[in-house]
């Protein structure tokens, strides 16, 4: 039996663009249903989607993330799509993605944007694309080119499988680092990029966006990785704490006095933050590794791509 194929396109006033995709994705993919969450779009998204075939579906609560969050929970499915309501990414890699997916038994695959057209990517968007990429491949040791893709393809075992807390455009990153978290089989994929068609807006503000998914980088790392968040500061404070004390300990070692006790005090109280925050982390790493464990196990339950090849429904 085919594998059930869910085609998921968030969309925020996307008029211009969202029957185009949807029909592109119907196209290619015949045996997919898709489906259209609007999140409270202004103009004639939802009438386009619905004219268009697809399954239109609704999210109050705005934001990116709160759509993929309820996607996920709603859709039943073997192998999800997701995919911008832009018309920018290429409808007709999805079927070979899909077939990637199935064949390599990947629980992640990501579309490496490669685009053919100068307006596609603003510099400003290469620059921090791969700045954010590279900071989260140090965290996390990603193997991944295109960290911000909007355009992937899932397993059944990821979706369930997935907890999340972004609510904006930081679900790109929640959905890499939950994959490599957990040991998950990820494999890209070049596909085509283009830039958005006349009439079409782009939501995403290059500064206000990026501090946003450098804050979900730094709290996935504070919840993922303590040891290492902690650390951080453990050495931030031991260092200020030598730099203070330095001049106290020459002059004492001169004079057998200490004349500034209020820098000594404070020296002290420097070291005692440092080893507070080492404590810290390792303790939260103890406490993470268990969470781990659980969220592994909770994944493991749940049958891989590679098991829908023999399926006899």
């Amino acid at each position: 039996m085919m594998p059930r194929i869910a085609v998921l396109v968030p969309c925020y006033n996307e008029e211009a663009t969202i029957a185009q995709v949807v029909r592109d994705f119907r196209s290619v993919l015949p045996q997919a249903t898709v489906y259209v969450y609007d999140n409270n779009s202004a103009d004639r998204t939802a009438a386009r989607a619905i004219e268009a075939g697809a399954v239109l579906r609704l999210e109050a609560r705005q934001g990116k993330g709160h759509v993929v969050r309820r996607m996920f929970a709603d859709i039943e499915a073997d192998i999800y799509v997701l995919v911008d309501g832009d018309d920018t990414y290429d409808a007709a890699a999805a079927p070979a993605m899909v077939e990637a997916v199935l064949t390599e038994g990947a629980d992640l695959l990501t579309a490496k944007r490669v685009h053919t057209e100068a307006a596609a990517f603003r510099r400003g968007h290469v620059f921090g694309n791969r700045l954010l990429t590279g900071l989260t491949a140090w965290l996390f040791h990603v193997r991944i080119a295109d960290m911000l893709s909007g355009y992937r393809v899932f397993s059944r075992r990821f979706v369930k499988s997935f907890p999340f807390t972004a609510s904006g455009f930081g679900i790109e990153t929640e959905l890499t680092v939950h994959a490599v978290r957990l040991m998950m089989p990820m494999i890209d994929m070049e596909t085509r990029y283009k830039e958005r068609p006349e009439g079409s807006v782009s939501k995403l503000n290059t500064w206000r966006d990026g501090f946003r998914i450098l804050g979900t980088i730094v709290h996935l790392a504070r919840e993922e990785r303590p040891l290492v968040f902690f650390a951080s500061f453990f050495f931030l404070f031991a260092l200020a704490s030598l730099v203070v004390v330095t001049p106290v300990v020459l002059d004492y070692l001169h004079t057998g006095l200490v004349p500034r006790l209020p820098t000594a005090v404070l020296a002290t109280g420097l070291m005692l933050l440092a080893f507070l925050a080492l404590l810290a982390g390792l303790i939260l790493d103890t406490v993470t590794r268990g969470r781990w464990e659980q969220k592994r196990m909770a994944y493991l339950a749940i049958p891989g791509p590679q098991d829908l090849r023999g399926r006899d429904d």
